[in-house]
């Protein structure tokens, strides 16, 4: 009998600093830096984003929405025999997120280990936790994406820092003998990593280049569009289901601008669509899953409907997953 992967509880955590564009307007002002609520939202769609406390790491976030993922799958921490987290703030440069988040979850043992992938990152996590899954090497991953961007950016550029948030979600993947996630597809090309990066590094006790985050905004959405839509239509045809079949699309977060194209080139309506973007901001490799768990605790999301998640991130890197729910 064939293995699979289903999803069984969802989880999130937004840290409690929620602030507004009106409050980015007057941060960015002591800088003599001019934006508006106007400006921001036209251009992404975004009204409000959270920011972790600075004692707060990724792991921390991780930790709150791995806790309600395992409570709405009725599971304990000690049931998991596999840990992956995706994320590109890590609390170190090691040990991995994973193993911290592991300790502090109380689920010692079983492997643990990050995905670096930027945006993409839960959409590769969770399909290799799918493939050890379907291989036997598990029985019931957590798969997390956590992130702290806001100790990433560059509060002099408005064109960046007022896009991105922090945040955590997660979800618990079982083993089952009836289809969950359907299929997926995993793409990178590193020839376009300089249009959105991290450029800076740690050598010798010493910060080399920037390490704050660049992003050639024009040219990320021109890519993003076009591969997202490559992405969702293999999925579909690795399933053998059409757009037609898709209950919601749950893409990364990243700018309603591209999620509305990418809507419009799969021939689905923006009501087909789970938006979190306005109120969470860009949360990286977070926003998928955090948008996810808003869609089940919403009732949007049903058990038994089809759903499409896809990312695009720095890498340049994009994938998507199909999955009944």
């Amino acid at each position: 009998m064939r293995r699979y992967s289903r999803i069984t509880g969802t989880g999130s955590y937004l840290p409690p600093r929620r602030l507004t564009n009106a409050d980015f307007v007057d941060l960015l002002a002591r800088d003599g830096i001019e934006t508006s609520d106007e400006w921001i939202v036209e251009r992404t769609g975004i009204r409000a984003r959270h920011f972790a406390a600075p004692d707060v790491a990724a792991s921390d976030l991780g930790l709150e929405a791995a806790r309600n993922a395992l409570q709405a799958a009725g599971l304990q921490a000690q049931d998991i025999d596999l840990i992956i987290v995706a994320t590109s703030t890590p609390d170190m440069v090691f040990p991995s997120t994973a193993c911290i988040l592991q300790n502090k979850l109380g689920a010692n043992g079983c492997p643990a280990f990050d995905v670096q992938a930027v945006c993409s990152g839960f959409v590769y996590a969770l399909s290799v936790a799918d493939s050890m899954i379907q291989t036997g090497a598990a029985n019931r991953a957590l798969v997390v994406g956590a992130e702290v961007f806001s100790r990433i950016l560059d509060f002099k550029d408005r064109t960046t820092c007022v896009l991105f948030g922090d945040g955590a979600g997660a979800v618990v993947l079982e083993a089952s003998d009836t289809p969950g996630i359907l299929s997926s597809d995993l793409h990178a090309d590193g020839k376009h990593v300089g249009i959105l990066c991290v450029p800076g590094n740690v050598s010798g006790g010493n910060v080399l280049g920037d390490p704050l985050l660049k992003m050639d905004g024009q040219a990320v959405f021109k890519l993003a569009v076009g591969v997202l839509e490559k992405a969702a239509h293999a999925v579909l045809a690795k399933a053998g289901l059409a757009e037609a079949d898709v209950d919601w699309l749950i893409p990364h977060q990243a700018n309603i601008r591209i999620m509305q194209g990418t809507a419009r080139k799969l021939k689905l309506p923006m009501d087909k669509v789970v938006v979190t973007v306005d109120q969470h901001g860009n949360t990286s490799a977070a926003s998928i899953p955090l948008a996810l768990d808003h869609g089940v605790r919403s009732g949007q999301v049903k058990k038994g409907q089809t759903l499409l998640l896809e990312g695009v991130g720095g890498g340049f890197t994009w994938g998507a997953v199909l999955l009944k729910f």
